[in-house]
Parts: structure tokens; sequence; C-alpha cells
């Protein structure tokens, strides 16, 4: 029940509670089952079922009606029947795609950019407007290229060519292969990691190992394609038993990714983990403390995050990730805007 001016309360009949007030509390039920089930891991939660949770709550906002907020058993585990078709609204749509995206990322509760949605929904806002607050970005809009332009494409590849030959650190002695880059970098976004790993090592490409598998899931629930992105690390020769890499082999390896991103010229820089930062910016500055906050290289956004790996040692802090790509895809989207108007 709300509050009156008078001070007074007044009750409220089954049935004639202002729906919005039904959202609220369905809102909040939602949120609160998201949450438990994050602190238990979340991983075995069917993932339409909880973009359906986050969907619904918008589609009762403009029809009028909420459903139960009873949770379901527990021992449910296979994902709700689909919504009869005459529900279904297209307004509705990308506020689904967006939670479905951070819960195949692995983010248990809802992203910010779903709860602010359902939020603004449950405020009265029209459905649309909510819609539109948690729809991540196109990274790369109709007519936009596939590929580099040619020049950029054959630089590169004569830079990954010299980088397989490079012995300008002690780091060759012990590498199977330089690992270069996997990616063509058309969304205009770039992640830069550490090294490569033994499975990296292997195959020649970032990030194919479990922390690869992991950043991969986050570039799908950016809704990005994974080849649009360009993905590659500070140094380019695997360090013995995955160490971090020395200072000094930072810096005989750091012209490659210089050129790399100058080539490149992306819109955003990603930075994952303390020597990715480090190698960047130059600064020893802790990501702890860096994280989330933007920064810049050569005129171009960075943003400081969590490594992959650091993330599946410490599930818990995917949240802060999830909040860092959804200032990227922020930050993405009000660029495109700014490119669309007449000048």
């Amino acid at each position: 029940m709300e509050s009156h001016p008078s001070g007074t309360e007044e009750p409220t009949s089954p049935g004639s509670e202002d729906p919005r007030a039904e959202l609220v509390r369905l809102v909040r039920s939602v949120r609160a089952q998201l949450e438990e089930l994050g602190a238990a891991g979340g991983w075995g939660v069917p993932l339409l079922g909880r973009a359906r949770m986050a969907a619904s709550a918008a589609a009762v906002a403009g029809h009028g009606a909420a459903p139960s907020a009873e949770p379901p058993p527990r021992s449910a585990v296979a994902p709700p029947a689909p919504p009869p078709p005459e529900r279904a609204r297209p307004e509705d749509a990308p506020l689904a795609r967006a939670a479905e995206g951070a819960v195949a990322f692995g983010q248990a509760a809802p992203s910010d950019g779903v709860a602010a949605a359902i939020e603004v929904a449950a405020a009265g806002a029209p459905p649309a407007a909510a819609t539109v607050a948690a729809a991540p970005p196109v990274a790369r809009p109709a007519g936009a290229p596939v590929r580099l332009p040619l020049a950029v494409e054959e630089r590169l590849a004569a830079l990954a060519r010299e980088a397989s030959a490079c012995q300008n650190c002690g780091l060759h002695q012990g590498r199977r292969q330089s690992v270069f880059s996997r990616g063509t970098g058309v969304s205009g976004v770039v992640f830069v990691g550490e090294g490569p790993g033994e499975e990296e090592d292997k195959q020649a490409l970032p990030f194919v190992g479990p922390a690869g598998q992991l950043l991969d899931r986050m570039i799908a629930a950016m809704q990005i394609e994974r080849d649009d992105v360009y993905v590659c690390n500070v140094v380019k020769c695997r360090p013995p038993k995955n160490r971090k890499p020395e200072p000094d082999e930072m810096a005989r390896c750091l012209p490659f990714l210089a050129e790399q991103l100058d080539l490149l010229k992306p819109k955003v820089i990603i930075a994952l983990g303390a020597t990715a930062v480090q190698g960047l910016l130059g600064t020893t500055e802790g990501i702890t403390r860096l994280r989330g906050q933007w920064k810049t290289y050569r005129g171009i956004p960075v943003m400081p995050t969590f490594h992959p790996a650091y993330l599946l040692r410490t599930p818990q802090a995917k949240r802060e990730v999830w909040k860092d790509l959804q200032d990227v895809l922020r930050r993405l989207r009000d660029d495109a805007s700014d490119a669309s108007e007449p000048t």
C-alpha cells in the first residue's frame, strides 16, 4: 500500500490496485529470485526462461495486467512454453535480447540496462521508451564494410610475419609460434589482453582457451559478431609457464601493438587486465582501481576491465565487467548517433 499525503493508508481491494503498483512488486520479486540464483551460481537456469521474465515485465506495462509473482517450483528445469503469438510485441524484443545476452555471458541478475528499462516501465513510461534504453546498439550498421581497406589488411599481414620472426626479447626462445591477432575489427572494437597461453601458443590465435571462450560469450552478450572485433595482446609470444611479461619484454613488443592500433583506428579499446592497461597507458596503477573508468590511448577511448581469466576464478566480478561492456556500447551508440547527425 502507498502512503497518502494525509498520513493515512487507504486499503485496496483485489482487482482495484493500480497495475503499475502490481508491476513494481513483480519486478522486485523477479529481481530477488535472480539475485538468489546468482548467489548460487545461476548457471543451470534456462536462458529463455530468465529472458522472458524480463520481457514479460515490460509487456505488463503495456497491457495493464501483471502475471503472478509466485516463483516457479525449483524442480522445474524445462524452459516455459513460448507466449501466445498474439501477445508478442515487436517493441519487447530488444529487452528480451539484452536479457539473453547478459545471461549468456553468465550475468545471473538482470543487467543494469534491463533493470533500468523495467523500472522505467513500472514508472509509467511508454513500453517502447523502456525497451530502447535496454537495447544494445548494432555494432555494424547496415551498409558498413565487412572488411578493412585492402592496404590495411596487407600491412597487418606483413606485420604479423615480422612478429613471427621477431627475436627482440627472450620470449621467442620458448614459443612454438607467435600469436598476432584474430578478427577484423570492422566493428571499431579492439580487445587487448596480456599475452598468449598454452592453447594460444599451439593454435597461433589469441584467446582460444577457457578464458577465450568466456571472452566470446562477452562479445556475444554485446551483440557483436565474434569476427567483427579485433583481439590481440601486449606481447606476441607466450611467457614461460604463463607468467606475467616483464617490463622489458613488453617494451620490446609494444611497437607491434602500437602499429596494429594505428592501422585499425578503433572507436574503443577494451583493456583486459592490469598488464594490458600497463602496456597501453604506461601506468602501474592496479586494475581494481582503474576498472570502469574511461582512459585514453593516443586519442582513442580505453575501457579498463577485468581479464576473462580472472572472471573464471572470481565469477561474481562478472557483474562489474558487464557494466563496463554496457558503457562501451553506450559510447558506440552515442558516436554512431553523432555521426548520423547532419553538419
